[in-house]
């Protein structure tokens, strides 16, 4: 119970990245040593295991079912996905109401997250072959040209880009360095989403008091939809990361911690673009503050699952 506890508490952590533009899912489960664990789970995957159980009551077909489960380590998966479901439906809010109340702190916070993950990963970067060179830089530019596209949708999305923006922001959690959350900003997503999710829960704590049902389909669709795309491209990308690591390591994590670098133009930005007051020294000192509490609370992170077993 120790270990899955531990796991619970990491997805937290990996779903506190997500919901916030600032660090992935995927570079705090690079921190806290579960990332090759996280990705061999996934991309064990069979399609097979649903015939698998749709036919449990043959013996075989059961015994199957339960190789496969046993291979893509279902309780560290289950108690995982816990903890990133529990964080992101309680940051979400928490990150709209900052981006327009307190942008300066909010965006100073994730570039302190950014920077110290980069700086606690610096042990996997390798530059001493070309290939590693060309990783570094073509990770370095791809998140730098992310961070740079601005935010322009608005209003209800239709389903089939619901569905595709899934599959596009689930590899933050695969790919640490562009957040989940980030790449929802950059397609104009975030808010739509997140009012969405917000909106199902709202509308299911009003069912116990004679809520209507239509409350919770509209936005639950769109939830639903989302998370349908999020496992499809749950499960392409981790075979692809899979393979490249297993052939391909160094110049892989040279390639992701490489991102994170390219990814710090992001809060630079939004703090700049945020700034329609004078930088007074009160407004220079928190948002020096509130790097380093992001910073810190990474470095502190990385500590202090050192030595947890998971």
């Amino acid at each position: 119970m120790r270990g899955l506890l531990t796991v619970y508490l990491k997805g937290v952590c990996m779903g506190s990245a997500d919901a916030v533009p600032g660090v992935s899912g995927g570079t705090i489960a690079l921190i806290t040593g579960i990332y090759e664990r996280l990705i061999s789970a996934v991309a064990s995957f069979d399609p097979r295991i649903v015939l698998n159980i749709l036919r449990a009551y043959d013996p075989d077909e059961r015994a199957n079912a339960r190789r496969i489960l046993s291979e893509m380590d279902i309780p560290f998966l289950l108690a995982l996905g816990a903890g990133i479901a529990t964080a992101v439906v309680a940051v979400t809010g928490l990150v709209t109401w900052g981006s327009e109340q307190h942008p300066v702190l909010l965006y100073g916070f994730f570039f302190g997250l950014i920077a110290a993950s980069a700086i606690v990963l610096y042990d996997e970067v390798s530059v001493s072959t070309p290939g590693q060179v060309g990783a570094a830089i073509a990770g370095f530019a791809v998140a730098f040209l992310i961070a740079g596209a601005t935010e322009s949708a608005t209003g209800a999305t239709p389903l089939p880009l619901v569905f595709v923006t899934g599959m596009v922001a689930i590899s933050a959690m695969i790919l640490p360095g562009v957040s989940g959350a980030l790449i929802l900003m950059l397609l104009g997503q975030y808010n739509y989403l997140s009012e969405s999710l917000h909106g199902v829960k709202d509308a299911l704590v009003g069912l116990a008091d004679g809520g209507s049902v239509a409350a919770v389909v509209t936005p639950g669709i769109v939830v639903v939809t989302f998370m349908v795309g999020a496992l499809v491209g749950l499960l392409t990308i981790s075979k692809v990361v899979a393979w490249a690591l297993e052939h391909y390591r160094a110049a892989t994590l040279t390639f992701l911690v490489s991102l994170m670098v390219g990814a710090l133009r992001f809060p630079v930005e939004k703090t700049v673009a945020a700034s329609t007051f004078a930088w007074t020294p009160t407004v220079i000192g928190g948002a020096l503050v509130a790097i380093l509490v992001g910073g810190g609370a990474v470095l502190l992170l990385d500590h202090t699952t050192d030595d947890l077993d998971y």
